[in-house]
């Protein structure tokens, strides 16, 4: 008799292993559900035309402009300097670019540049974030353009 019940357990178990599994791929296994994602948004083009003061520098409104201040900033030749801080909290700025459009004397633009930052200290050590801000340049492509004014926006500021 126990020689029968352990046949027995073992085709039940067998069975219970086999149920359900198939060697044939299904249709919804064969590829992995599409996840969806925000497209990365292109930079935007700046306005052909402003009205500007010679020498002005300003920040066009955009999603980060309430959690920043910039200090020092100013025009020299073809380049806009300053330094860029963060108001809403005091962390560490992990990504950041900041987009300068540069006009002529009659508010047409004339060139366009970059300042891109990225936190990344060697061996991942801690390290506490700069109060004081982060400085910037951005220099005008083509750097020969006669420069007037310029508008920065801010597209990217990730901090902790």
């Amino acid at each position: 008799m126990r020689r029968r019940t352990g046949f027995l357990k073992m085709g039940l178990l067998m069975a219970a292993a086999s149920a359900g599994c198939s060697t044939a791929p299904h249709a919804a296994d064969s590829a992995p559900a599409p996840t969806p994602m925000a497209a990365p948004k292109p930079a935007s083009a700046p306005v052909s035309a402003v009205t500007v003061s010679p020498g002005e520098v300003r920040l066009s409104p955009g999603p980060f402009t309430d959690r920043v201040r910039l200090n020092g900033i100013r025009l020299e030749g073809a380049s806009v300097r300053g330094t860029l801080a963060i108001i809403s909290d005091i962390s560490d700025v992990l990504a950041l670019e900041v987009h300068a459009a540069f006009y002529d004397t009659t508010g047409h633009v004339v060139g366009a540049g970059t300042f891109q930052h990225a936190d990344a200290e060697p061996g991942g050590g801690a390290h506490a974030p700069n109060p004081d801000g982060i400085p910037f340049t951005i220099t005008a492509s083509p750097a020969d353009a006669p420069i007037s004014a310029a508008v920065l926006s801010i597209p990217v500021l990730v901090n902790e």
